[in-house]
């Protein structure tokens, strides 16, 4: 029976002294039918293994739903890995941050956990929104610990199967993740919970070595872990010093960086980051001349396709981008970078490199796109909106259960209202006036308050949750609209509010948007601009769409210059965010969602100069630091 276990001062893998050099790629970033390109090119950069985390919500998105299918098989993902010759590392949690929509937790768990903290149940503390989570979230709290049992139960199975000792590829099992740098929970408290989950763990048929995983950081590393649990550190630099801190926390076995960042996440309104390949290469040589094992974070990126993108808030909220390419070897779309060549060489000075490098892409096909058929959002609320509720109180999207996306929210005003004061909105909010645009509420911006206009009406708010936090004390926050909503006169009570499924929105609006010049008011338009409606600038929110014929099968760049931010579809597939904010300046098309004749959809939810969109020959991250 193979084997693999922790030595003395090595991985043993079959008994044999074994360096783990291994990169994170994660299969719910990447297009199912291109799992196996990029691994392969992970063997090609000379890795020996593939890691992933495991996204919990991605496969749950409702409590009484699993799936592990398509896009979320990752049994299949990890046989891919096996068949390329590789080896696997599992990180599932439950908490694995990753820049991904709450850390991975679904939201549909805090909801319950602050009513059985206000209800006295469970652990007995009661919630504090001001410090952001629900109590009993990543502590030893009963219901916590038995959703995380029911999570494992689906899960682990699959991987159990997989392990090295019965021929699979799994080598080890991660316990929690970065534990160390949370927050407010008591040292007893934290090892028992960790105990629990490798109870859990254990329990699923998971023989393999577990192991944690914290910042190379004193105080992180004491208290992320458990004596019986091997211990690994993250680090992006300065490797000889960062391997001295781990060993004084893990005084035999062998070293390992679990995210050795050679790159890092960008986040709207920001910089596109990068590491230059030289300062990556040194780093890694240190580490591996060391005989540390090392697993590179990330070696491919990808994307966070939907609304899958987290957010992180250290006094200013601030959400991650739709490219998750993180400056990574293997670019968003796939291809070597200068990165990709220098670790290589560096690898292969420790450890065998296969000959063969991987192929170059050539530049995507270049279309332009007019989108000619549109349709106001206002118009086609009825078929985007789900059940409504009415109270005094503004709701949460959490009361709404809208775990991401957009809601619809009403109440009236009178004439001396003359102000609109929110507690908090998360995270933006469009606001208007029996449908005139009033302004705009962003937590980002820290605004919170808006004049009104001085007459008595509807008042509407489009709120829109633009990615759960996924890091530090602010995770499992509610959405939306949080605290009281007033005006200058009084508090606003008689709210209506609904989800609105801007996700199924190709599906639900077709047949729902009408040529530009369908209408008295679109020819009044084209005429205003020589004839031509689609050269007219449009205002949203609003819906658009046109067609394009291209090379099927074949990665794009979408570039939407002159729009200003939404969501954008291609062949009923959302794409992503996209914003004139930046950094990003295209979004990527995975190739297997382009046929020959294709839809492009955007969301707009301010304006755009014309309604023409480009697909351009390469991507466009945006500006650096450099």
């Amino acid at each position: 029976m193979p084997t693999f276990e922790i030595g003395e001062r090595d991985f043993l893998l079959d008994g044999r002294p074994f360096q783990v050099i291994s990169g994170a790629l994660h299969y719910f970033r990447v297009h199912p039918d291109q799992w196996a390109d990029r691994i392969r090119s992970a063997r090609l950069l000379g890795l020996n293994t593939i890691e992933t985390y495991v996204a919990w919500n991605f496969h749950a998105p409702e409590p009484d739903e699993f799936d592990l299918t398509g896009r979320r098989d990752l049994g299949r993902f990890l046989d891919l890995v096996a068949a390329e010759g590789l080896h696997a590392i599992v990180r599932p949690g439950p908490y694995i941050c990753a820049e991904w929509d709450g850390g991975g937790l679904p939201a549909w768990l805090f909801p319950s956990a602050l009513r059985q903290a206000q209800d006295g149940a469970g652990s007995g503390r009661r919630a504090d929104d001001s410090a952001g989570g629900a109590a009993g979230v990543r502590r030893h709290d009963p219901a916590f610990l038995d959703a995380i049992g029911t999570y494992y139960a689906r899960l682990l199975p699959l991987v159990a199967k997989r392990q090295v000792t019965t021929g699979g590829p799994v080598l080890m099992v991660q316990v929690e993740n970065e534990y160390g740098a949370y927050p407010g929970v008591p040292d007893d408290e934290r090892a028992a919970y960790l105990r629990e989950l490798v109870r859990l763990t254990r329990e699923q048929g998971i023989d393999v070595p577990l192991f944690t995983s914290d910042q190379a950081d004193d105080e992180h590393l004491s208290r992320g872990g458990l004596p019986e649990l091997h211990k690994t550190a993250n680090f992006g630099s300065r490797s000889t010093e960062r391997l001295a801190v781990l060993r004084r926390h893990q005084p035999t076995g062998p070293l390992m960086c679990m995210e050795f960042w050679d790159g890092w996440f960008d986040s709207w309104g920001q910089v596109h980051h990068v590491t230059t390949p030289d300062q990556a290469a040194g780093d890694l040589d240190d580490l591996l001349a060391a005989g540390a094992s090392v697993n590179l974070y990330m070696v491919h990126g990808g994307t966070n396709l939907g609304l899958t993108n987290g957010a992180n808030d250290k006094g200013t909220y601030l959400p991650i981008t739709t490219s998750y390419d993180y400056d990574a070897p293997l670019s968003e779309h796939g291809a070597p970078t200068a990165k990709f060549h220098a670790l290589r060489a560096v690898i292969a000075k420790h450890a065998p490199v296969p000959d063969e490098p991987p192929a170059e892409p050539g530049p995507a096909p270049e279309v332009d796109v007019v989108l000619d058929h549109r349709a106001a959002l206002a118009d086609v609320v009825p078929l985007l909106s789900g059940p409504v509720t009415a109270s005094d109180a503004a709701p949460t999207l959490d009361d709404l259960r809208q775990w991401s996306g957009f809601a619809l929210y009403s109440a009236r005003v009178e004439a001396d209202d003359e102000v609109l004061v929110v507690g908090e909105v998360r995270d933006r909010a469009i606001v208007a006036l029996d449908g005139d645009p009033v302004g705009v509420l962003d937590r980002s911006a820290h605004l919170y308050s808006l004049p009104l206009p001085r007459r008595a009406g509807t008042l509407t708010l489009l709120v829109e949750d633009r990615g759960r936090v996924n890091y530090g004390p602010r995770i499992g926050e509610p959405k939306g609209l949080v605290g009281a909503v007033r005006t200058a006169r009084r508090e606003l009570t008689g709210w209506r509010a609904a989800p609105l499924r801007v996700e199924d929105a190709p599906a639900l609006l077709a047949g729902a948007l009408r040529p530009a010049d369908g209408s008295p008011e679109a020819a009044a338009v084209a005429e205003a601009h020589g004839g031509d409606a689609v050269a007219a600038p449009v205002a949203g929110p609003s819906f658009h769409r046109g067609t394009f014929d291209t090379v099927a099968g074949a990665d794009h760049f979408l570039r939407l210059d002159g729009w200003t931010r939404g969501l954008a579809w291609v062949n009923g597939e959302l794409l992503g965010r996209y914003s004139s904010q930046g950094p990003t300046a295209t979004l990527y098309v995975p190739g297997p969602l382009v046929r020959d004749t294709n839809e492009l959809m955007l969301l707009e939810l301010h304006g755009a100069a014309v309604p023409r969109a480009r697909f351009v020959a390469a991507p466009d991250l945006g500006p650096t630091e450099e």
